[in-house]
């Protein structure tokens, strides 16, 4: 199938994926007085006096922000607000579809991470979470972490977090079937934009003793020259042994490739030198670092991708929607490594008998976001 012509079609066709919709009927004066005025101002009244009453009286505790400025949208970069309204709609069609959360595309005219916090805040009110979405590193880690000290609702950056729940639920079902444990294997790390810093700091927390994080200048190590803070930050933690060079100079002996990077970057040739019974999560797109009949061929043992069209999808609406409704049904003001650490071992306790071809569960398994919400509120409770 053509999808992006179909995609084309379907957004032409019905002018965006998303619409208002009446939670009451609206048929004569009398709905009219209790919907809006007079009848109105009580409510208002309830929340002046007490403004946690929002929760109850509003539809502010099961509405998201889904804020970007398309600075950084996967596989096109910095396209603009604009350009990444389809994408952001797309995520609050997920939202509404997985876990019957209102949320609203919220895409700001500009580049300046200043802007976009004093934004967020000023419409923050009207909300009980926001998720940012496809803003370019290091910004987003200043964005959001201004965003949690300063907001008493929520903050999830999802390009962020939402991936490494996923890759860390995905990596410990991977080492069932290996038999290998967490901390004694080795991790490559390709790609050190906001998902690839989140994973590893998540995969760091999870127990992981030896991972080398790369970029496009290759490895990242502590004293490395023209470190962005965020580099500088994570190679105190990382690749303790300083050791240099790109993908082709570190892979052999590897027992994890983790590709959050750009297509085909990870040669079959290359990817034969990893250990015995290796993984790969080559999570590119379209195009992955290696298609999965090269990995296969090389000798991979469990191969994921980001696509639906093949085995083992690693896909972030595995996570934002359960954690959401957690963090909403609970009432919660921050999103805690506590948090995103019991949520990636939730999903991977869901399937039950992990398999080279089934290490994740399917997106539509209705268990996901019930049992990862359920989570998320053990975790404040």
């Amino acid at each position: 199938m053509n999808y992006s012509k179909k995609s084309l079609e379907l957004h032409q066709q019905k002018k965006g994926k998303l619409a208002i919709k009446s939670k009451i009927s609206l048929e004569n004066k009398t709905d009219l007085s209790i919907a809006y005025t007079p009848g109105v101002a009580e409510p208002c009244r309830k929340i002046f006096k007490r403004p946690a009453e929002a929760y109850k009286y509003t539809i502010k505790g099961n509405s998201v922000a889904v804020v970007t400025n398309g600075s950084a949208v996967l596989g096109l970069g910095n396209i603009g607000p604009l350009a990444a309204l389809p994408v952001m709609e797309g995520k609050c069609l997920l939202f509404k579809k997985f876990a019957d959360i209102d949320a609203y595309p919220i895409c700001l005219d500009t580049q300046d991470k200043q802007e976009i916090i004093k934004a967020v805040k000023l419409i923050a009110p009207g909300f009980g979470g926001i998720n940012l979405e496809d803003i370019k590193a290091p910004d987003c880690f200043e964005i959001e972490e201004q965003l949690t000290k300063e907001l008493d609702i929520p903050v999830f950056h999802d390009d962020q977090h939402g991936t490494a729940i996923v890759v860390l639920a995905a990596l410990i079902n991977s080492l069932k079937i290996v038999k290998k444990k967490i901390n004694q294997i080795k991790i490559l790390v390709n790609g050190a934009g906001a998902a690839g810093i989140a994973t590893t700091k998540l995969l760091l927390a999870a127990g992981v003793k030896n991972i080398i994080l790369i970029d496009s200048a290759g490895a990242i190590y502590s004293g490395r020259k023209n470190l962005n803070p965020a580099k500088k930050q994570i190679a105190r933690l990382t690749n303790l042994k300083k050791q240099k060079g790109r993908i082709e100079h570190l892979i052999k002996g590897t027992d994890v490739f983790i590709g959050i990077s750009v297509a085909k970057v990870l040669k079959p040739r290359w990817a034969s030198l990893m250990a015995d019974q290796s993984i790969v999560f080559a999570m590119a797109n379209p195009i992955p670092e290696i298609m999965p009949d090269q990995a296969k061929k090389a000798g991979v043992k469990i191969m994921a991708t980001g696509r639906s069209d093949f085995p083992n999808q690693i896909n972030n609406v595995l996570a934002f929607p359960g954690i959401f409704r957690g963090l909403l049904d609970a009432k919660a003001k921050k999103v805690t490594m506590r948090m995103k650490l019991a949520a990636a071992k939730s999903l991977a306790s869901i399937v039950k008998k992990p398999t080279p071809h089934k290490i994740v569960p399917n997106v539509f398994n209705k268990q996901v976001v019930k049992k990862i919400a359920g989570t998320i509120k053990q975790c404040i409770n």
